[in-house]
């Protein structure tokens, strides 16, 4: 998401900072071209003459045409300006109310709402620890309440069941009152939806909203519908009074332009994102991080909760204690990657790393590629457990073997046990040192690194203007981050 409007943002400012002053019409012509930008990434129109109007007030103030790096200050602003047009700051599901707490979901037929449901059903279970019930209100769309109560299974949470011939409205009395009886702390209403707004649908979940008086009503919206997804934002909101959005597909879209502009034309804040199809692909909507990333600065916050979310503590304790005592072998290599899988793989973890989005080009020329990852794990794989243990019982025979049962060939094959056993080797050095014999060693070295990239040891650059968020992405004149030799590429 935002992968184009980053991309032409980051082009601009990096000749705005390249600039020791700035004057008057440079600071226009930059912002031409972020109106540009903005357009081409589907942003109202509206939205972006606001968005425009507000920087450029700032923009050409004097504070910022005589500040000892007014390219930067440019950029500050605009990150502001972003953080104000996403939300400023983020807002979770309000579940503050007597239980059970309805939270009615709506939307047009194909965003995503039956599949969301079940993910915030599914967060509010394991994160929050509510009793939820889900209820399926689409009598018109065949096996929709079918769907619900397969995803129900799939996540672990309870789904009402299904009694045929009843409407809408009789569906959300029978939820309400069991979810009354039988102690739920959250009930989530699955509505039905339509191909395009027209007065039936919007009666209906008007009438199921006046019988359930839901606390929450969420609008699910398609952010690859673009200008249509403010639309129906506006028509929801005008309608049923909306408290949050949830942008579904936003992995699949890379201009971002509904996040910017759903937010500003219906006032209502962007709860979550659902990034992928996985019933534990939701995340929380942050502004400021989002801001980030369309800036090129990252998101290395998302990146440590993400981190903390998929990490199993125990399975990482073992490795550690096997890497005290110098016992890392394929097992624990297989293990790594499966959890950097876990994480997102390398396209992932890139977008949210400060500095990636300046070297896009060059990444695809280096053929990154998440499927190695799957390709290393299947060859570790197709070992036996005694050779994935001792490496150096894989003979040229062996080797024949496993390229054969991971449908790869021997020189990849050779090229994983090279990565595992610098990995290996590694470790060995980490063990032998100790902590603070590694520490020492590495302190010096990665200062004078970092002094080369023109970096300080707080990857924070010179000159920012006080309070800047500085890590280092490629607007602020940073260096992208350096990935291993080899790692990750195409063979």
């Amino acid at each position: 998401m935002f992968e184009g409007l980053s991309q032409k943002l980051g082009a601009v400012f990096d000749r705005l900072t390249k600039r020791g002053a700035l004057s008057e019409a440079d600071v226009s012509e930059a912002m031409r071209e972020v109106r540009i930008a903005l357009l081409e990434a589907d942003v109202a129109l509206p939205v972006v003459k606001d968005f425009i109007t507000k920087v450029k007030d700032q923009a050409v103030g004097a504070a910022v045409l005589k500040s000892v790096t007014p390219g930067q200050m440019v950029v500050k602003i605009v990150h502001d300006e972003l953080v104000q047009a996403l939300g400023s700051e983020a807002v979770a599901i309000d579940l503050e109310a007597p239980a059970p707490v309805a939270i009615l979901m709506v939307g047009l037929q194909g965003s995503g709402k039956t599949t969301t449901t079940a993910k915030i059903a599914r967060r509010l279970t394991t994160r929050d620890r509510k009793k939820v019930l889900m209820a399926s209100l689409d009598v018109h769309r065949p096996a929709a309440q079918e769907q619900l109560a397969i995803l129900g299974r799939q996540v672990g949470v309870e789904t009402l069941p299904i009694i045929a011939g009843q409407s809408p409205v009789q569906i959300a009395e029978r939820a309400l009152k069991a979810a009354r009886t039988e102690g739920y702390d959250v009930l989530l209403l699955d509505t039905a939806g339509r191909l395009a707004i027209d007065e039936a649908l919007m009666a209906e979940v008007a009438a199921v909203r006046d019988v359930a008086q839901p606390h929450e009503t969420l609008l699910v919206a398609d952010a690859m519908s673009g200008q249509d997804a403010v639309t129906v934002a506006k028509t929801f909101h005008d309608r049923l009074t909306l408290t949050g959005i949830v942008l579904t597909r936003i992995d699949g879209d890379a201009r971002g332009g509904a996040a910017l502009s759903m937010r500003a034309v219906t006032g209502c804040p962007i709860k979550l994102l659902g990034v992928g199809e996985k019933v534990d692909a939701l995340e929380d909507f942050h502004p400021e991080r989002i801001a980030g990333r369309i800036l090129g600065m990252g998101d290395v916050v998302s990146l440590v909760e993400r981190a903390a979310e998929t990490i199993d503590r125990d399975e990482a304790e073992k490795l550690a204690l096997k890497m005290q005592k110098g016992g890392f072998d394929l097992d624990d290599f297989a293990s790594q990657l499966r959890q950097l899988q876990k994480m997102g793989g390398m396209s992932g973890l890139m977008g949210m790393m400060p500095g990636v989005q300046k070297v896009k080009q060059q990444l695809a020329g280096a053929n990154v590629d998440d499927r190695v990852l799957k390709r290393q794990e299947a060859i570790v794989l197709s070992m036996t457990p005694k050779e994935r243990r001792d490496w150096r019982l894989l003979n040229a025979k062996r080797k024949v073997r496993i390229a054969a049962g991971s449908g790869t060939t021997v020189p990849d094959v050779n090229r994983l046990l090279k990565q595992f056993q610098e990995m290996q080797k590694m470790m060995s050095q980490v063990q032998k040192m100790g902590q603070k014999g590694l520490l020492g060693r590495m302190m010096p070295g990665l200062a004078k690194k970092m002094g080369g990239l023109g970096l300080t040891p707080g990857m924070g650059m010179p000159d920012l203007p006080p309070g800047f968020p500085t890590s280092g992405g490629p607007a602020m004149g940073g260096r992208p981050p350096l990935l291993p030799p080899g790692f990750g590429k195409k063979r």
